[in-house]
């Protein structure tokens, strides 16, 4: 988390959305497209078999198409796969 905090400082030069970020992102000053976004991937990397159709609704009643709800939960489960991997191999330890 504290890498990608640190990438996103970064790139957007924006120190306190990252902190804000980093602290809760319900929280954060973010557009509802983006908060719902977000709450989508904390949903699928905490408990993904609570994921329901009202979610996927959620993220189109915001904007997504079924296009986007799948590259967001793609990039989401890769992620959360990789930060798994690394874990497990004692990276930056």
């Amino acid at each position: 988390m504290e890498s990608h905090a640190e990438f996103l400082r970064q790139v957007s030069l924006d120190a306190e959305l990252a902190a804000a970020l980093r602290r809760d992102h319900r929280e954060a000053a973010l557009s509802e497209q983006d908060r719902a976004m977000l709450d989508f991937t904390v949903l699928i990397t905490k408990t993904p078999t609570a994921v329901t159709r009202a979610d996927h609704d959620r993220l189109r009643q915001v904007g997504f198409d079924d296009r986007a709800i799948l590259q967001i939960t793609l990039i989401a489960a890769w992620f959360n796969y990789i930060n798994r991997v690394a874990d497990a191999l004692g990276v930056g330890r």
